[in-house]
């Protein structure tokens, strides 16, 4: 999904494809909760799913080591990607750096609209393709700058969320305070309403989603109201355009193609492990112990912030080490072809679960519970995991990679390989 996955023959890292076919099948860990439930059921296990037993358990792994980190390695990933196809951009003839970026741009947000739509509205290509205008004229700043700047705005946007959270509860002491205004109470309880929603919230998705493919849409769509006009901007964006800087960095110091020690990727997947998993794990308990209470929940996952890019790190150095060391390389060819698909492995999985939740198709919306939806998740691993590879045995790219190149490119590319190779085979 990031883009590298467009790259054309010889200029393929097995190390970046199968950090990225990671991170595809990771994040539906996530996304699965608000593709079966009713969405806020994403932040609050109270919401619908459940949150207790194996529930709460499921909640508690996902909260800890999957929450916002398989995101970040997306998003550092198409960092690393805008730096790495400007520069083969630059170097071959057609399209210059910049006509390729930002023609990719946009059809990156044409294809993110239509996901979001029909099939999921969660969709983060369109978070992605605004991103990308903003990052692509600092490509060639120093690694160094990219951090500071990346660092600086995932700070500034920690520090505008806790003030939030401090707002909230300010506004819930004085709408609580005796003789309160009505006013005051009145705007207490909107805000309240963001933080928890009512019951009606959950009749009205399960209503829609359990409908047919048209009352689906309309559900989506008043869920994309919120979605676009608060989450994006405020949000989604800035943290998106943050961790994409740090991911230009990574590439140019040599992160994701295996040129850091196996000491450096030991020493940052320890970091992020030892150190910064047990915090979050720590305040994942204060929630809990809160009995999931809105605003600690709101604040804890804030400070939750902190520590997601460390543990996103730590993943990706724990599976570059795999990679280096050739021990898993049956699994490691796996997930790079998953990763070389990654963005027809995305878009085809929002399909996948919205046939089999939707009313017009298998109806499972709000049926299972959060443990429950883990098997669901496994089958769409094993299915992306089983069909990346032969179909890259036949064909030069992944179906909607394949569209977007062409769209971009604005010719028919071609997709049938000359010769089909081996199952498997990464390099045209």
């Amino acid at each position: 999904m990031s883009g590298i996955g467009n790259a054309p023959a010889g200029e393929r890292h097995l190390s970046i494809d199968a950090v990225r076919g990671f991170a595809v099948l990771g994040i539906l860990l996530m996304n699965i909760v608000a593709m079966g439930l009713p969405s806020f059921a994403y932040l609050q296990p109270t919401f619908a799913g459940g949150s207790e037993g194996a529930d709460l358990w499921t909640w508690a792994v996902n909260n800890v080591l999957v929450d916002g980190k398989m995101r970040a390695l997306f998003t550092f990933l198409f960092g690393a990607s805008a730096v790495l196809i400007a520069d083969r951009a630059a170097s071959a003839r057609g399209l210059s750096p910049a006509q390729t970026h930002y023609r990719r741009m946009f059809w990156l947000a044409v294809f993110g609209l239509l996901h979001a739509v029909f099939f999921w509205f969660g969709d983060i290509l369109v978070t992605y393709a605004v991103a990308g205008l903003v990052i692509f004229p600092f490509r060639k700043l120093s690694p160094r700058a990219q951090v500071t700047l990346g660092a600086a705005i995932l700070l500034a946007l920690l520090a505008k969320n806790l003030w939030q959270a401090e707002q909230l509860a300010t506004l819930r002491a004085a709408a609580s305070a005796p003789g309160a205004p009505a006013a005051l109470v009145a705007a207490w309880q909107e805000a309240r309403g963001a933080i928890a929603p009512p019951p009606q919230v959950a009749a009205a998705e399960l209503a829609g989603f359990g409908g047919g493919f048209v009352d689906a849409v309309h559900a989506r769509l008043e869920l994309l109201k919120m979605f676009y006009t608060y989450f994006l901007p405020q949000d989604a964006i800035p943290e998106a355009i943050g961790q994409m800087f740090i991911g230009m960095a990574l590439f140019r110091l040599g992160f994701f193609t295996l040129r850091w020690t196996s000491r450096a990727y030991a020493a940052l997947a320890a970091f992020g492990y030892l150190v910064c998993a047990p915090v979050t794990a720590w305040l994942a308990w204060l929630i809990w112990r809160s009995g999931f209470e809105p605003l600690v929940l709101h604040e804890l996952e804030v400070w939750q912030q902190t520590t997601r890019p460390f543990i996103a790190l730590a993943h990706a150095a724990a599976l570059l080490l795999l990679v280096r060391s050739g021990a898993t390389g049956p699994l490691v060819d796996r997930l790079a072809a998953a990763g070389r698909m990654a963005f027809s492995n995305y878009l085809m999985t929002s399909i996948i679960t919205a046939a089999l939740f939707g009313g017009w198709g298998f109806g499972l919306f709000g049926e299972l519970s959060r443990a429950q939806l883990l098997f669901v998740v496994a089958g769409v691993w094993a299915f992306i995991l089983l069909w990346s590879r032969p179909w890259l045995a036949r064909f030069r790219y992944g179906p909607f990679e394949w569209a977007w190149r062409s769209l971009v490119q604005w010719r028919r590319q071609a997709l049938l390989r000359a010769e089909p190779g081996p199952a498997g085979a990464l390099a045209e």
